[in-house]
Formats: structure tokens, sequence, C-alpha cells
């Protein structure tokens, strides 16, 4: 007789709507819907709500049936609202009411994407930090003027009211809660099922378009960065690099971010994160204290303050999980799927 592995962990329910987009609903399933046995009775479960339960249409011409109605919301844990259908228009009653009640009862809420209207609405975003994606932050805020947008970071955590930026982003997002909730190894784990990093630095202001630099501009750039690239456990000087360009430092540096995405400074600490990880990835014995030295940190205190910092782990728990992963013959693709991106590429 098999082990019951229904899971009995927190309840995530996603408020659905007509015309819902499908690939936002598609994140929060994948995410906290789809079942793992392998982590046992602990894990969330899934379920969906509807002003009106039945059949709804949602992107692609697709018919989607929801069984539960809005009373479902005050039974849970977390709230997810995938992006809304159109940003201009009113949110019913019932559903800021239900949202609001969730809430009042301890729930915390999440949106994704244009999601952002409909936890806007509530209130609960009022005087607080907030972020959606790029295209729709002017739009929203002219609606919602005591809410603050960021617009160029992936997500916001503000505690019970979570915020994440485009589509892609909400994956960040979802992945964030599950690193909080259950930690960094399961987080790995849901994540190489996407096929995408844990955390990914950077925010939106690496995809909003920007102009393209002259053509020998770039391509001085280019060699510098390659010289960059070979040498990021050396001690790199901004200004040293700035002169080798040929170009006084503020051009350099103002260039440098049109053509990567970020300036010099951060540039080299994602490189040196980057590389970091690939020699712990290969390196299973490898001394901590030397690492940080290849990978240009200087001192072992100084890579664990950035891998804390940026990566929410330390550089020992990083290679464990790693391999970890290599064991249960899970492949680490952090360095091939773009973990550390930069540019425009982001």
């Amino acid at each position: 007789m098999t082990d019951d592995l229904t899971p009995n962990g927190p309840l995530v329910v996603c408020l659905v709507s007509d015309e819902l987009l499908s690939f936002e609903f598609g994140i929060a399933y994948e995410v906290f819907g789809l079942p793992r046995p392998e982590f046992g009775q602990d894990w969330y479960r899934f379920e969906t709500a509807a002003v009106k339960p039945g059949f709804i249409k949602s992107s692609g011409d697709l018919s989607v049936y929801v069984q539960n109605g809005l009373e479902l919301i005050a039974e849970a844990d977390l709230v997810i609202i995938p992006g809304w259908p159109d940003v201009s228009s009113p949110v019913a009653s019932e559903v800021v009411d239900a949202l609001q009640a969730a809430y009042d009862k301890g729930a915390r809420i999440a949106s994704l994407c244009s999601g952002v209207v409909v936890l806007a609405e509530t209130g609960l975003l009022d005087n607080r930090t907030a972020t959606t994606h790029w295209r729709f932050v002017d739009l929203i805020s002219e609606k919602f003027p005591l809410i603050h947008f960021d617009p160029d970071v992936l997500y916001v955590d503000d505690g019970r009211t979570l915020t994440a930026a485009g589509s892609a982003a909400g994956m960040d997002l979802c992945i964030h809660i599950v690193r909080q909730k259950y930690g960094v190894e399961k987080a790995n784990i849901v994540a190489q099922g996407l096929v995408m990093p844990s955390h990914r630095n950077g925010g939106q202001s690496q995809v909003i378009p920007k102009p393209v630099p002259k053509e020998y501009e770039s391509c001085r750039i280019g060699q510098t960065i390659e010289k960059m690239l070979n040498d990021l456990g050396g001690d790199i000087s901004v200004k040293e690099l700035a002169k080798e360009a040929g170009m006084s430092l503020r051009t350099f540096q103002r260039r440098f971010e049109a053509h990567t995405g970020c300036s010099p400074s951060a540039w080299i600490l994602n490189e040196r994160l980057r590389l970091a990880c690939e020699i712990l990835e290969q390196e299973a014995d490898g001394d901590l204290e030397d690492i940080a030295m290849r990978s240009g940190f200087c001192s072992l205190a100084t890579m664990r303050h950035h891998f804390r910092q940026r990566l929410n782990v330390s550089p020992s728990a990083y290679r464990s999980g790693f391999v970890n992963r290599q064991n249960s013959q899970r492949v680490s693709r952090a360095t091939q799927n773009g973990f550390f991106a930069t540019g425009a590429s982001a």
C-alpha cells in the first residue's frame, strides 16, 4: 500500500477571470500546483477561484472550467492574481471585498504583471512600493497615485503584498516565495524543472529598449569587455579601462551601461559571481578561500557577502545544493541559461 502524498501545506488560490491570461496562470500552476511527490505531503495545495464558477474564456481561444467561487479565497494562505486582461477596466467590487477580507485574515497576496491593478483596487498597496510591467507603470500610476511604482526591479516583496513585473518576472517572484517558505534547495529543484535560475540578477532596466551605441564605440567597449573577462581574478580598475578604451571616465561609464545594461562595477561583480559559481560547480572539494581569490573577490569574507546579498545563499550552500542535484541526476544549468545575464539578453 502506497503512502498518501496528497499535499497538506499552505493553500494557494489563483484568482481567474474571463479573458484569463493563460501564460501567467500557467506560471502559478507550474510552481504551486504541479504534483511534487518527491517533496512529500508538506507542499502547496493549489486551487482556482472566480466570481462565477463555471466555464470562462482564456487567451488562445480556450475554455477553462473553474469549480470554486470567491468564497474559497477566505481560506487561502496565498492568493495569486495573474495578469489582468484590461488594466483600464474597473475590478468587480466582490473581488475587491474578497481580497481585502483574505488579507485581514492573514493571507499574502501576489500579483503577476498587469494583475497589480486588482491588488491596487483593494487599497492594500497605498503608500507602499510595488512594480508591474514597465509598459503599464505610467498608466497605472495615474490611476493609483498613492502607490510608489519601481519600474527597475523584477519583483517587490513588501511583506504580505508582493508584485511582479513582466510575465517572466512572475516566475522569479513565485520561486522567491518558495525559497522563503521551503528554503534554497527546494527552490532550486523547482527552478530547474522550469529550466530557469532560482535567482535572477538585474531588473527591468535590462530589457527596456536602449539606444544602440555607435559602431566604433561598441567595438571599443567589446574589446574592453574581452579584457575584463580574461582578468576577472585580477585588480580591475574602471579608470584604467576607460583610458584603454580611449574615453573619459564619464563617457566610458555611460557607453558601457548603454552597451551592457549595467555599470562597469556592477558588470564586474556579476561576472565574478558567475565565475565563482562555475568553479564551485566544477570543484566539489576546492578550497573556498582559493576560489574567492581566483574569482577576484580577494577574500572568502567578501565572496560570502556578495553571495548572500545577491543570491541569498552562501558559497558552500550553493555548492552543496549543486552536488545534491547532481546526485539526484539533475544537471545544473545556472550558467547555461542566463543565471548571470548581462545586457539586453537578460
